[in-house]
């Protein structure tokens, strides 16, 4: 059988000679080369801060709902209450993405950010269809709203929401969790200020059906911006290539390291929000176990690709691996 090493970038396998090496498959699994990408403390602070003033704001909400008698409030509390469960999904994801793994969890908790991200993204289209549905049954038959109460409220919801949409901005980038707290945000605070912008036209001019027409067009825009958020959460949890890294590029740089004459059985996903996997089997012929060329390739991968688990399996090529056609997995 051909010989064969794997690893994070170190071997610890005992061999007598290169005899046995060829009589025996070495496995070797280290932890050079590679680090774990967390959620940093400032986010957990900003999903904090965000769950705490958005719960606030709800219940200030629904009390000035009570007190005017007004269904848009209560009914805005009520999505808000949404931004409040989807912030507290992201901060418990972004802490458990922080823990370190188990025997029954060997790769941590970090998975739980994609989830968060794709249950946030979920969350904001429900409570919009729930605004749509809400926004065409004001149309046919709009009610009064007191302008004055609802404005000022509203007010406050625009300097709430994008007071905690700031809090996520830094990190928005490099993390779909952070991303999709952002986005929630942001999208809510446009809800409010549809609303302040529709309550003093409406005080103005009475025009009662301008505040569903106004709702209609902000929940078309939000659903388009969060499109973006589902699509690469979905594709996240389907372990596609995370955005930002070519495949293709990767394959070609393994290919051209030296000694290896093949590429088999490359697959690259995400083990979080934030931190890249990759698996690959390289084919050296005459390979001997090579602890630097593992080291410098791992380097590589996480300098140049942001990949910072890479596991490669090291084969002489004198067997065919059962792995080695694409469309094997």
């Amino acid at each position: 059988m051909a010989s064969h090493q794997s690893g994070h970038g170190h071997d610890h396998d005992d061999h007598d000679s290169q005899d046995q090496d060829q009589d025996h498959a070495g496995h070797s699994h280290g932890h050079g080369g590679h680090g774990h990408s967390h959620a940093p403390p400032d986010s957990l602070r900003a999903f904090a801060i965000g769950a705490g003033l958005n719960l606030g704001f709800v219940v200030i909400e629904a009390g000035f709902g009570f007190m005017s008698g007004s269904l848009a409030l209560l009914a805005d509390a009520g999505h808000n209450l949404s931004d409040v469960l989807g912030l507290l999904l992201a901060w418990g994801a972004a802490w458990l993405s922080r823990r370190a793994p188990t025997a029954k969890h060997t790769y941590g908790y970090g998975r739980s950010s994609i989830l968060a991200a794709l249950a946030n993204a979920t969350l904001l289209l429900v409570a919009t269809g729930g605004i749509i549905l809400e926004a065409f049954g004001r149309i046919a038959d709009p009610e009064p709203i007191q302008t004055g109460i609802v404005m000022v409220v509203a007010l406050v919801g625009v300097g709430v929401n994008i007071g905690t949409a700031l809090l996520f901005m830094a990190g928005r980038k490099g993390d779909l969790n952070v991303r999709g707290a952002f986005v929630h945000m942001v999208a809510d605070g446009a809800i409010s200020l549809g609303v302040v912008i529709a309550g003093a036209v409406i005080a103005l001019t009475g025009w009662l059906w301008l505040d569903p027409v106004v709702s209609l067009a902000i929940s078309v825009a939000i659903i388009a911006g969060t499109w973006g958020l589902l699509r690469d959460s979905v594709n996240l949890a389907m372990d596609m290539v995370p955005e930002g890294v070519d495949a293709a590029e990767v394959e070609a740089y393994l290919a051209a390291r030296p000694g290896v004459s093949e590429v088999h059985d490359l697959h690259i996903w995400g083990l979080s929000t934030t931190s890249v996997a990759l698996s690959a089997h390289l084919v050296r012929p005459g390979a001997t176990l090579d602890d630097d060329f593992l080291s410098e390739t791992c380097a590589e991968l996480k300098a140049r690709f942001g990949i910072v688990h890479p596991v490669l399996q090291v084969e002489e090529g004198r067997m065919e691996c059962a792995l080695a056609p694409r469309d094997v997995v």
